[in-house]
């Protein structure tokens, strides 16, 4: 038992050290820098792709004195949890609470239910005649075919190169209605490229777009195998919500009772997450949102859910082989390079239109066709001391083939893991390298993503 509390300290203190950055400097992506992924200046090309660029950590720390940082509607309700504020994204977040350490916190996720603040992140609705043309002249996804209350990742990219602007979910909410959510930390970006887009696509003769920002809203998710028992407690008609027929990918409506005997109002539950685990994001008007997380809290109870912070959601995502814009994702990556082919749709991949689709879809076909990459994003195990973003990979003669962009100890799997861009032909699992940490090779493999199987809801096993 010794040991595997010594252990626990030290993967805590390992993951901390990645989510917050050793310095105090006062810079965020809310304060852009000039050398950060969501900083370029908005341009109708990015920069050429290189083979392996050079990543900046975006995220840099603050104390939660700082000045310039915004809060969340529970940033109150953190600090009377004993959360532990940090800057993120531009505003004051809790990267751990007094009740539990990091690795406790990421184990509670996998076997329990964690409550964890997004409401930082960016929401959006895109509606009117134009919309569904808007969006698909901008992602790749196939908005034409999704149906109503339907979500999937998609990326924002950019005109010529296709490299990746942002990655975002977009649910369908009405035949001219989108919902779009955005990184925090590329907000800025994010919000003049949007601006930009929809001028260029009016020029061009698109239909009529209408764009809002939901500020202020809240955005909290429910993230656990518990989850679904800890919603369905507070659900004003849970027979008529019937979570057990809403699947991953899914969205709905619901109304849920509030301290005091209130109900809610109309709450959009979307179920799916960051961390691989079946649960689900709750998007709340701004004046239910500390109501709203206080009931799930108090109606559950601690033996089944708890307050979580950005050191597990980072692990928790990590695992779940999940990319963070900043680190994994930047302007001059592509999906396909991105091993995130899967989000163009396969009527994007005949008739294009997309931006960047000319590339994409060339780095789609086949070497032999002309096509491919030379950069593939990948899973490894490394052995000894973890690694982290920046280190370099190298081939079986010390020559460097490739960069850790996220890395940390595994809570779960007990082991390393990290993820990375490799040159292609490097990339298939099993593949033997080395990673260099402190000025050492240490063994890596790599390894298939997910690191640990994901647990998403998509009904009941067929026996």
């Amino acid at each position: 038992m010794k040991r595997l509390r010594v252990a626990l300290r030290v993967g805590d203190s390992a993951i901390a050290r990645r989510t917050i950055p050793r310095t105090s400097r006062q810079l965020s992506t809310a304060v852009l820098r000039k050398d950060s992924p969501c900083s370029q200046p908005l341009i109708s090309k990015a920069p050429r792709q290189q083979l392996l660029p050079a990543r900046p950590n975006p995220f840099i720390r603050h104390d939660s004195t700082s000045s310039g940082l915004r809060k969340t509607p529970l940033y109150e309700l953190h600090l009377a949890h004993g959360g532990k504020m940090v800057g993120f994204g531009g505003f004051h977040m809790p990267v751990q609470y007094t009740s539990l350490s990091v690795s406790a916190s990421h184990h509670f996720t996998r076997s329990h239910s964690s409550l964890f603040d997004v409401s930082h992140m960016v929401q959006h609705h895109f509606s009117g005649p134009g919309a569904t043309a808007f969006l698909e002249s901008i992602t790749p996804a196939s908005l034409s075919s999704q149906g109503t209350h339907r979500s999937g990742l998609s990326t924002l990219l950019w005109p010529g190169t296709g490299g990746i602007v942002d990655d975002t979910i977009i649910t369908r909410l009405g035949p001219e209605l989108f919902y779009v959510v955005t990184n925090a930390g590329c907000r800025e970006k994010d919000l003049r490229y949007f601006t930009e887009q929809l001028d260029e696509f009016k020029k061009n003769g698109g239909e009529s777009v209408e764009w809002k920002v939901l500020e202020d809203w809240g955005l909290v998710a429910l993230q656990g195998p518990l989850s679904e028992e800890v919603l369905t407690s507070i659900l004003v008609d849970p027979d008529e919500t019937d979570l057990k027929n809403l699947f991953f990918g899914q969205t709905r409506h619901v109304r849920v009772k509030l301290p005091g005997g209130e109900v809610s109002s109309p709450l959009l539950v979307s179920r799916g997450g960051y961390t691989g685990e079946d649960g689900f994001e709750i998007s709340i008007p701004p004046t239910e949102t500390v109501a709203v997380t206080e009931s799930l809290l108090q109606t559950a109870g601690p033996d089944r859910i708890q307050l979580a912070g950005l050191g597990a959601r980072d692990s928790l995502r990590l695992e779940a082989g999940m990319c963070l814009y900043g680190h994994d994702l930047d302007d001059t990556t592509t999906p396909v390079e991105a091993a995130l082919s899967w989000v163009i749709g396969k009527d994007r991949r005949i008739g294009g239109g997309f931006h960047g689709s000319d590339v994409i879809l060339t780095q789609l076909k086949k070497k032999s066709e002309g096509g491919g990459v030379e950069r593939r994003r990948v899973g490894l195990t490394v052995e000894g001391a973890p690694a982290r973003e920046g280190a370099e990979i190298v081939d079986d003669q010390g020559k460097s083939i490739g960069v850790i962009t996220s890395g940390c100890p595994s809570p779960t799997l007990g082991k390393n893991i990290a993820m990375g861009y490799i040159k292609n032909n490097f990339h298939k699992s099993g593949t033997e390298v080395a990673v260099v940490v402190r000025g050492k090779q240490r063994k890596a493999q790599v390894t298939k993503m997910p690191f640990v199987p994901s647990k998403y809801w998509k009904g009941a096993a067929t026996s």
